[in-house]
């Protein structure tokens, strides 16, 4: 017999995919809408890699909301003290690379990731051993100062739970010029379909081997399927954090929007441990 909690994680799943299916299809609709107009204007736009929109999960954060299984209603949100610090003075990177950098890592290494945020510091263990280009890609990254100023662009209340950074345009749809290949997706942790709570996974595109620069912290289990590759594992701190961060809610008041809280993160570093 199946349970309820196994019936709430299969409906998920099929509203999960059910949302990709018409994401997708809007997607292939702006792409081609977008290609008429700019023929029309005859004009050439170097889009490159960083327009492939690794946002929120997966596309545009302004059109494209997740791949959560979040609720389809809104409601007026209800918009408590902001319970984080301005940020840094300094502004997000716009430098980006025409392919993923050389692996410069030791896989066999600990490595740890510090997100310096308004809201508290955010800290992760790297798993270098089970993606090692992920890790690698993020040890490049933050050494250039890449996720610097950066907003935590997404906030996730209802059906997962995750906290989306790591694009300087703040929208969902930036990135850093190349993508990284799918890896430890058959991390045990993630059994069930799901994601635990402490997880640090990379967005994607919906599609294989499409990550970039952005990620999600998961703040509490959240059912997802396992395309999304786990790299780290948030400390206590970082917990404290999150939970602080998702205390304050998201702007739209359905569940998926910007967070309230003003979370940016004011400096990244990532160094053997």
């Amino acid at each position: 017999m199946v349970s309820n909690e196994q019936r709430r994680r299969q409906l998920a799943r099929e509203k999960f995919e059910r949302q990709q299916q018409r994401r997708e299809e809007a997607r292939r609709k702006a792409r081609r809408r977008n290609a008429v107009i700019a023929a029309a204007l005859a004009v050439v736009v170097a889009a490159g890699v960083t327009a492939y929109a690794t946002g929120a999960l997966s596309g545009d954060d302004k059109k494209d909301k997740t791949d959560a299984a979040a609720p389809e209603t809104s409601k007026a949100p209800s918009k408590g003290p902001d319970p984080c610090a301005k940020p840094a003075p300094g502004s997000p990177a716009t430098k980006t690379w025409k392919s993923e950098p050389e692996m410069s890592i030791d896989k066999s290494a600990a490595y740890a990731m510090d997100l310096k945020t308004t809201c508290g510091t955010i800290d992760v263990k790297l798993d270098a051993a089970n993606a090692p280009h992920t890790v690698n890609s993020f040890n490049f990254l933050a050494g250039e100062g890449y996720f610097d100023h950066t907003k935590c662009h997404r906030l996730t209340t209802a059906g997962i739970y995750v906290l989306q950074c790591g694009d300087p345009k703040g929208t969902g749809s930036g990135g850093p010029g190349y993508t990284l290949p799918d890896e430890n997706l058959k991390d045990p942790k993630l059994k069930g379909n799901v994601y635990p709570a402490g997880t640090v996974a990379m967005a994607n595109t919906s599609q294989p081997h499409t990550g970039g620069s952005q990620f999600f912290l998961v703040y509490q289990d959240s059912p997802l399927p396992p395309s999304y590759t786990p790299f780290g594992t948030i400390g206590a701190e970082g917990m404290k954090t999150l939970k602080k961060i998702a205390d304050a809610g998201e702007d739209r008041g359905s569940g998926d929007g910007a967070p309230n809280a003003t979370v940016v993160i004011d400096k990244a570093t990532v160094a053997k441990s």
